[in-house]
């Protein structure tokens, strides 16, 4: 019994396994798509897309930075449990999966899980299939940033948030700027801001700040004409809170950030400029699947 194309696509979405792999079962199947999920099944290779049903908010977020390319990167790959996320074996894909990022340097996720893993034979997607089969859980490469040039990074609460800042810099002494890169770095996962500087936030964003804010004076009772003007100075304090450049530096609070590099740079003689950044944290806007263990047992004895 012949199969076409087509087949092969409905059985890879049905359950989840890999194009060859579907392939290769419905050839010893015989075309029978039924069966081919039976050989899929008793390979072990079915259990994964059962598992990928399963929502995958634990995890961690990796940075890692290869000195010699000069290319830093931050990669989230979620879980369903914490207690896997601490496994060697999943901490051991995360890194290879970083690397991958960073040597083949891949447009997404979906291109990125075509690519050879770093020091493996296996495709990125074979390579967290395997683990899923072997460890037992859900597992899945969410997200990723990389960026070419000097980074720092700083991992927080062993994955729970991870940052790269980028910088351009002329300055000699490594040691000196990697105190610099650390503390904005931490500064980016202290402080959570949304933007670099003023001029990134979206003029949309302002138009709405402003409407709020204008609200809330008038709320307070003053007067049309005295909230508007009340307004240009409380924007200030949101671009203090939501840019980096602007925040306060949580080391020192009589500098801001662009203070507290600007002295740096001088100190060690030369240019230092944060060009962007990025901030990571595990399973933020997943949803976490909520356990009732007495619920669970009461539904059991029912």
């Amino acid at each position: 019994m012949a199969f076409s194309a087509q087949d092969v696509k409905e059985l890879r979405e049905i359950t989840g396994c890999g194009m060859m792999d579907c392939k290769k079962a419905l050839t010893q199947a015989d075309g029978n798509r039924e069966k081919a999920i039976e050989i899929l099944r008793e390979k072990g290779l079915a259990t994964a897309a059962k598992k990928a049903g399963r929502i995958a908010a634990e995890g961690v977020v990796k940075a890692l930075v290869d000195t010699e390319k000069n290319v830093g990167v931050v990669v989230e790959v979620n879980a369903e449990t914490d207690f896997v996320a601490k496994n060697a074996e999943f901490q051991e894909m995360v890194t290879a999966v970083a690397q991958t990022i960073i040597d083949c340097n891949p447009a997404d996720v979906e291109t990125l899980n075509t690519m050879k893993a770093s020091g493996t034979d296996m495709t990125v997607a074979e390579l967290v299939t395997e683990k899923i089969q072997k460890i037992g859980e859900n597992m899945k490469i969410r997200r990723f940033v990389r960026y070419e040039g000097t980074v720092a990074t700083y991992v927080h609460g062993g994955g729970a948030i991870g940052v790269m800042v980028k910088f351009d810099t002329d300055v000699a002494d490594k040691e000196g700027f990697d105190e610099v890169g650390h503390d904005v770095a931490m500064q980016v996962a202290a402080a959570n801001p949304s933007y670099l500087n003023a001029a990134a936030v979206p003029a949309e964003v302002i138009e709405k700040e402003k409407e709020i804010l204008k609200v809330q004076a008038m709320n307070e009772g003053k007067p049309e004409a005295i909230a508007e003007k009340m307004v240009a100075g409380r924007i200030q304090k949101f671009y203090k809170e939501n840019c980096l450049l602007d925040q306060v530096f949580i080391k020192d609070n009589e500098l801001t950030i662009t203070k507290y590099v600007e002295a740096k740079a001088k100190e060690l003689g030369g240019k230092i400029a944060i060009v962007d950044f990025v901030r990571m944290e595990k399973g933020e806007g997943l949803e976490k699947k909520e356990e009732n263990f007495a619920d669970e047992v009461a539904s059991m004895m029912k």
